[in-house]
């Protein structure tokens, strides 16, 4: 069977990154696409990294039985009070950290500087043959602390700390040290970063699969709900930029003789699968619970058969997206 390839860029937003798996596992499981370079941010980097540790063990079968391991055991690795409740509540001891972060720093409220995905991730990655021989591109992003500026990791740099810097919230956890360089959470600077699938990878599909809404039907009024929508907004801006520089390349129409990049971007197509988690308040992006989790996997497994079934032909040959209506 012949396959499409294309390109992922997987967004973060903590635990609503099972809706990625949710997505990854139905696209795994039809059996007709293949990936050829993914960029992902934070829950995006980890799904992107432990997507490509199975395809390297497996095959497809291996990278969904990879993914399922990972975030199975990221729901085991709290312990019961830290969890939350079945319909995505944060419970009172993570309430309780939120309201300490705001006072005391990583160092102060984690002096021993404790993380549990590092260990699940040591335990499930081998990022010495992901540097060598990953079936995928990886493209994980950061933010320098010191400069703001955005540093991408490629497949060559991959290591726990990549993937703990991609995901390193500041107010929660220390800098994570990179060539004793500090780096925060790459969500700062780009969520995901689109351009290296487009400037390194061969494939001329390009399928984001995003966990923050791109436009809200109401206003947010309340103070929970602004602090809310600044903070998306502040993860989000980096890639509606880049996108709109997207759209606008697109839409540029040569009227004699077409430059190199104005045909890469003609044969450039892009695809679209937007979670929507508007039942889930932003605390719920904390949570960690199995039964959670798996709701949230439902939910992308149902969007990417239906993207699957919608938009399967038209990989190779055009959008499924008009970014000039989502993106302009």
């Amino acid at each position: 069977m012949t396959k499409k390839v294309i390109n992922l860029a997987l967004q973060g937003g903590g635990a609503h990154g099972a809706f990625t798996w949710g997505v990854l596992d139905a696209l795994l499981e039809d059996g007709r696409i293949q990936f050829d370079g993914v960029s992902g941010t934070s829950a995006g980097a980890m799904n992107a990294v432990v997507l490509a540790q199975g395809l390297m063990d497996g095959g497809a079968n291996g990278a969904r039985l990879a993914l399922d391991q990972f975030w199975l055991a990221l729901a085991n690795s709290m312990p019961g009070d830290l969890g939350q409740s079945d319909g995505g509540g944060v419970s009172s001891v993570t309430k309780a950290m939120q309201q300490w972060s705001r006072y005391l720093s990583p160092s102060q409220m984690n002096p021993f500087d404790l993380n549990p995905l590092r260990d699940l991730l040591t335990h499930q990655i081998d990022f010495a043959a992901l540097q060598k021989s990953s079936p995928v591109k990886l493209f994980i992003a950061t933010t320098h602390a010191n400069s703001g500026k955005l540093r991408i990791f490629q497949n060559n740099e991959m290591s726990s700390d990549v993937i703990l810097a991609s995901a390193c919230l500041p107010t929660m956890y220390r800098s994570v040290l990179i060539d004793n360089e500090p780096y925060w959470d790459g969500a700062y600077s780009a969520n995901p970063a689109v351009f290296p699938l487009f400037d390194l990878c061969d494939a001329c599909d390009i399928l984001l699969i995003l966990l923050q809404p791109l436009y809200l039907n109401d206003t947010p009024d309340s103070v929970k709900e602004i602090q809310s929508r600044i903070l998306d907004i502040t993860f989000q801006s980096g890639f509606l930029r880049e996108m709109q520089m997207f759209t606008r390349l697109k839409a540029r129409r040569p009227l004699f003789v077409w430059s190199k990049l104005e045909r890469h971007i003609a044969r450039t197509h892009f695809h679209l699968i937007e979670a929507e988690l508007a039942q889930f308040d932003a605390e719920s992006k904390l949570t960690v619970n199995l039964k959670f989790f798996a709701t949230l996997k439902n939910m992308g497994r149902e969007a990417g058969q239906k993207w699957l079934a919608n938009n399967y032909l038209k990989l190779g040959k055009s959008s499924s997206v008009d970014l000039a209506e989502v993106f302009a």
